[in-house]
């Protein structure tokens, strides 16, 4: 997997950008938000997703790791393909997508261009919890969400590890009542020691 391209901007359009990483020249499709963030730029970094299909291996670019996480979260929308994701960030900012469905506001979703009603509803329904339990960056500024934070990271790593949810969820529980200030990599372990 190809995480980022950083290199000279050989060719920079409003729906590719061409980089030039060692001699080897990339295409990369963007999003308009990413082309305003490069534009000016000669050269720079962007993080990829490689989308491999049939007929071809599709390398997607991204200025932020925010753009890219939200353009993850549209794919696995059923309906959300990588060419609408890509035209979803064109119209709206990331924030702007993620304050939509957060809200349950499919209506602005609906307004971009090739977003149907029923897609729009689906990308709300499928992502607001989804997106709903990704710390924000005020909470992370604060620390208001660290020990959700935490129990949520640990939950999603045991259940990856085969851990049925609701054992993994009692346990991870349990162990931050007793020691909050455990670390993420110990509470894992402790779980796991447990069983």
């Amino acid at each position: 997997m190809i995480t980022y391209l950083k290199g000279t901007f050989a060719s920079v359009s409003p729906s590719t950008v061409v980089i030039d990483v060692n001699g080897v020249g990339y295409e990369v499709n963007i999003s308009l938000n990413t082309f305003s963030e490069i534009q000016e730029k000669g050269s720079g970094l962007l993080y990829t997703h490689l989308l491999i299909r049939e007929d071809a291996h599709l390398l997607y670019g991204f200025a932020d790791t925010k753009e890219k996480d939200i353009f993850l979260l549209l794919l696995s929308v059923s309906g959300i393909g990588a060419n609408t994701a890509r035209l979803m960030l064109s119209s709206m900012k990331p924030e702007e997508i993620t304050t939509a469905i957060l809200h349950g506001d499919a209506r602005s979703l609906e307004r971009i261009k090739g977003i149907g009603k029923k897609t729009a509803e689906r990308a709300v329904l499928e992502l607001k919890d989804k997106i709903g339990k990704q710390p924000t960056d005020a909470a992370i500024a604060t620390g208001v969400n660290s020990i959700r934070t935490i129990k949520q990271d640990a939950l999603e790593a045991l259940i990856a590890l085969g851990i049925n949810r609701q054992q993994a969820d009692q346990q991870v529980s349990k162990l931050l009542q007793s020691d909050p200030e455990l670390q993420l990599e110990d509470l894992i372990k402790k779980v796991l020691k447990g069983l």
